[in-house]
């Protein structure tokens, strides 16, 4: 028999332990029972399987447990097998059971660590609000834009006052899963347009200084402004969206981030990777250019 909702009344906090770890339920209750008889005790052990109801992490441990008057325990039971999805587990008697994983407990945060990383944050909002009225405001050439400049501001601006956002209100964000994998989806977004905007940045460097002649006489037009918000913005927004097409749970809803496993990172890694590697390539390419000997 299982009981759909009793994880919510036997908590796993009545697992007790020796060692300081967090507890999770991961299958429902389910209890075992004989007709026609009180005894509990088998010949043989007996199996079952248990559905996963949250995801499991794979530092986890799994704990086959039953019901004994006011708490959970181990004695006769034990884990046979498991994978990301199902647990098999096998007893020695009938009763109560359930799953239950425990994961080890993270350090407290260090309160002078985030205190620093408040100032460090707020610092850097400051600043960059300055960069982007600087930019905003002021334009050295009119052969030159800087809506490359602008929008490296605006999107490091808006990924750091999330951030910022995030890690203040955690405890409040962190039980609603849904919210926090959009803040996840929308600080990987930011963050991948800022580097894209940064290789827009260079390649409209570079054709200033190849085209420096025609702009110096004011016959240079550079790209519009609306192409390049589409180049910008669009190229970071397909990469998330085909990240979350190709891994809907590569989103951590605990830390409202990426997650580090199953290669998932790597839709944010791997992009600023090119990104940095053509840009490097370019800069090696123009300084050959401008050390080559002129006929």
């Amino acid at each position: 028999m299982s009981y759909t909702t009793m994880e919510n009344l036997l908590k796993a906090d009545f697992f007790n332990t020796t060692n300081d770890t967090i507890k999770t339920m991961m299958s429902t209750v389910i209890s075992a029972t004989l007709p026609k008889t009180s005894n509990t005790a088998l010949t043989k052990p007996v199996k079952f399987t248990f559905r996963h109801i949250r995801e499991f992490e794979p530092s986890g441990s799994l704990s086959c447990v039953y019901w004994n008057i006011s708490e959970w325990i181990v004695d006769g039971c034990s884990v046979l097998n498991s994978n990301s999805s199902h647990t098999v587990c096998s007893c020695v008697h009938l009763s109560t059971f359930a799953l239950i994983m425990q994961t080890s407990s993270s350090p407290p945060p260090s309160d002078l660590l985030e205190l620093l990383n408040l100032v460090c944050v707020i610092v850097g909002l400051v600043f960059f609000s300055l960069a982007l009225l600087s930019f905003a405001l002021c334009q050295w050439s009119p052969g030159v834009n800087n809506v490359a400049r602008i929008n490296i501001c605006i999107s490091l601006l808006s990924a750091h006052l999330l951030l910022l956002l995030t890690q203040q209100f955690l405890s409040l964000i962190r039980p609603q899963q849904v919210l926090c994998v959009v803040i996840a989806g929308l600080l990987h977004f930011l963050f991948l347009s800022a580097f894209v905007w940064m290789f827009i940045e260079a390649v409209l460097l570079f054709i200033c200084v190849k085209n420096l002649s025609q702009i110096s006489s004011r016959k240079w037009e550079g790209p519009s402004g609306w192409f390049l918000c589409v180049i910008g913005y669009v190229v970071a927004l397909v990469v998330v969206g085909v990240s979350v097409v190709t891994d809907p749970k590569g989103y951590d809803s605990k830390q409202c981030w990426i997650k580090y496993d199953k290669g998932f990172i790597w839709s944010f890694l791997g992009p600023v990777c090119v990104i940095l590697a053509v840009s490097s390539s370019k800069k090696h390419f123009f300084h050959t250019s401008c050390q080559s000997p002129k006929n």
